[in-house]
């Protein structure tokens, strides 16, 4: 196995995790800036008010998206363990 096969195995998995990430931290971002306009407009400044609406939408997040979220994982782990003998290949 050489370095560049190493270091396109990684940069692959490091793209496949930000691909598959990014969606739920985009929603938890959109809701924390959202409650946090929320909050500055109504002067309301309650520390707990975040979390509660932010969970909510992350598991919704990730219901609606964790097939798409599998799929991709499973798709890289059967095209690692498919080429697994040019890997040990020496």
């Amino acid at each position: 196995m050489t370095i560049d096969a190493i270091s396109d195995m990684a940069q692959t998995a490091l793209f496949l995790i930000i691909k598959t990430a990014l969606p739920v931290l985009l929603v938890s971002l959109v809701v924390g800036l959202t409650v946090s306009i929320f909050q500055t407009v109504t002067s309301i400044q309650e520390q707990t008010l975040t979390f509660v609406p932010k969970i909510i939408c992350v598991f919704a997040a990730l219901i609606l998206l964790g097939p798409w979220m599998m799929n991709n994982m499973v798709g890289f782990m059967t095209e690692l363990w498919s080429s697994f003998s040019v890997y040990v290949h020496q």
